[in-house]
């Protein structure tokens, strides 16, 4: 079988197969990218296991952290990309990115089984519903899951928390456009900071699987260098740890539960009624109109905020790495933390909150496991409390 697609709908109809569908694929769309690609390779361990990995499609997304150049990147900021299909490009164990972009997708490329294929978000919503139009077409997946960690994808528009909408929203507005089966699943409810797990566990549907240590064992060496947040939780907590952790630049703490590493399916239409943004932007053909949505519906665009971040990273001066200073820093962050009840954090915001730039996150967890190794607590860092 082969298939169409008419007034945007998708329908089988006879004919050969192509390349890409010598094997039956499952197709996982990580709704924003970053961190949720990684999730999407522990979703396909926890539900299929080894055999046949899954097709992931995601953004080349990284924010700064990995990224020193606004917004997501598109398939020029590459070197000897692959080809799913004719519309969508697939990162490959060669594939680069072209300086000064940077990215994470061809290491997970060359270290994961998953292949990943590439979100080009240039031509809005309509361009990425014509990028899974074109994957289902190639590959007849047995099934399209739509993945986000932490849940943001449920959101209104308008919550105070709220940090990263348009990515999320273009793929639920794409995927909701598609016309074929998708699934829409929430990975580690709240772990993104940005809804709490409190908010969404009425939204929720049935749950799907729960993680655990071998499933996050898919993942680990991935973890050790990848810099997500809300990813690198879910593994932590899918390994048993429980506590509260400070993530993000704001310091947001984040509480590690038994709900934490659990999966769950979601209504694709309740999803798409509930999110303001992804409804605005999803007859967009053009990444900088569902953007202009973005300000108007939200009140702010992430891309503006990377922007000005980036602007206020590119005038620094450069700063030198003091091992003994930046213990004593630790110290007494550690200590200011235990008093708010933290009990874990993460590398990137221990590197926000010495005001270290990005690149120095490998060389502090360096330092750090060095003279510290029994409060690494992968990937997170333990805070223990006052003996």
């Amino acid at each position: 079988m082969s298939s169409c697609w008419t007034s945007g709908h998708y329908r089988r109809v006879a004919g050969p197969r192509r390349p890409y569908s010598a094997r039956v694929t499952r197709l996982v769309v990580a709704a924003g990218g970053g961190g949720d690609a990684v999730a999407a390779a522990m979703l396909d361990a926890a539900l299929y296991g080894p055999e046949n990995p899954a097709v992931v499609l995601t953004y080349a997304w990284d924010r700064l952290l990995v990224d020193p150049v606004p917004g997501p990147r598109t398939p020029a900021d590459f070197t000897s990309l692959g080809r799913m299909a004719p519309g969508v490009p697939a990162i490959t164990a060669s594939t680069e990115p072209v300086p000064p972009a940077g990215s994470t997708l061809p290491r997970l490329a060359r270290e994961l089984p998953q292949t990943f294929a590439l979100i080009d978000p240039r031509h809005g919503v309509q361009g990425v519903t014509g990028q899974l139009a074109e994957l289902v077409e190639q590959l007849h997946p047995e099934s399209v899951d739509l993945l986000d960690v932490g849940g943001d994808i449920l959101a209104h528009g308008d919550e105070p928390a709220l940090r990263s909408p348009l990515a999320d929203a273009l793929t639920l507005a794409a995927c909701h456009r598609l016309g074929a089966p998708v699934r829409l699943l929430v990975a580690g409810p709240g772990l993104d900071g940005e809804l709490t797990a409190e908010t969404l566990r009425p939204l929720l549907g049935r749950l799907v699987t729960t993680f655990t240590p071998e499933h996050a064992a898919a993942v680990d060496p991935v973890l050790e260098w990848h810099p997500s947040e809300a990813t690198g939780m879910l593994a932590a907590t899918a390994r048993g740890i429980r506590g509260l952790c400070e993530a993000r630049d704001t310091g947001f703490p984040v509480p590690l539960t038994d709900e934490s590493p659990t999966v769950h399916e979601v209504d694709m239409d309740d999803a798409f009624k509930r999110n303001s943004l992804a409804q605005a932007i999803t007859t967009t053909t053009t990444l900088t109109a569902a953007e202009a949505l973005s300000r108007e519906i939200c009140g702010f665009s992430e891309i503006d905020y990377e922007r000005d971040k980036a602007t206020g990273l590119a005038s620094a001066p450069p700063k030198s790495f003091e091992p003994e200073s930046t213990l004593t820093r630790v110290a007494s962050y550690e200590h200011q933390a235990r008093a708010r009840g933290v009990t874990h954090t993460t590398f990137r915001h221990l590197t926000e909150v010495l005001n270290l730039p990005g690149t120095h996150r490998d060389i502090l967890k360096a330092l750090l496991l060095t003279h510290c190794p029994e409060q690494y607590t992968p990937p997170l860092w333990h805070i223990p409390p006052t003996t």
